[in-house]
């Protein structure tokens, strides 16, 4: 028996939250006492479903956030090892560190919102209208996750400028990776929606200012958040 076999036939020491950060909760709490030092290949999916009582997409969404974290890194074929005792200073989503994210959104999703004021069509905003309806509803992490990847997507296509749409979609995974990660340590997904009312409000109301000031003001937040879960990001 190895030592990630021992630690996995012990009881978690985390108290059950939502099923994917109480696993990811667990790993780092782990990770962090030297339970799991550096080098370790962690158990596999099986093994750690059993250990938690979650199914094994459970455990991919924990490992997705323990790697985008820095914790621990996945080679096809081989399985997880843990890489480091500590986060990384910035987070990695997909292909993107959340400091390119923080740059570039700016840059497309703000004059992308002002566009939609302008130029979308009534099919377009009882779209948008029915997505933030939907996620004010939604329970599931996970779906609320993909309606908002949904609605910035949506945003976009609104705008009527194809590029704006293409790349918004080229970076809805990472989006979509870093809103798992926000929601999970700084429960922000109340105060998201009532941001994304607004940006919808604007938009219903055709006014440029309005909808590329609320997008604005949204991304500031998600960065002001980012920075807050890991400060050494901006230094």
């Amino acid at each position: 028996m190895n030592l990630s076999d021992s630690w996995a036939d012990r009881q978690p020491t985390s108290s059950r939250v939502g099923a994917a950060e109480a696993v990811l909760a667990d790993l780092r709490a782990a990770i962090e006492s030297g339970d799991l030092p550096v080098g370790t290949k962690l158990p596999a999916e099986a093994t750690l479903s059993a250990r938690y009582s979650v199914s094994r997409s459970v455990v991919r969404e924990a490992l997705r956030s323990s790697t985008a974290l820095g914790f621990t890194e996945t080679h096809t074929g081989k399985g997880t090892f843990v890489i480091s005792d500590r986060p990384r200073s910035e987070p990695v989503f997909g292909e993107y560190s959340a400091g390119a994210l923080r740059e570039a959104r700016p840059h497309i999703e703000v004059p992308a919102a002002g566009f939609a004021a302008l130029r979308r069509t009534d099919v377009q905003l009882a779209q948008l209208r029915g997505l933030v309806d939907r996620m004010d509803a939604e329970t599931d992490p996970a779906e609320w996750v993909r309606l908002d990847g949904e609605f910035h997507l949506a945003i976009a296509a609104a705008s009527g400028n194809g590029v704006f749409a293409a790349v918004v979609g080229e970076l809805r995974d990472a989006l979509s990776q870093q809103s798992k990660m926000i929601n999970k340590l700084s429960k922000r997904q109340q105060a998201s929606g009532v941001e994304h009312r607004v940006i919808l409000d604007a938009i219903a109301d055709g006014s440029y200012e309005g909808a590329a000031n609320a997008m604005s003001d949204h991304l500031r937040i998600v960065e002001s958040t980012v920075v807050s879960l890991f400060p050494a990001s901006t230094e």
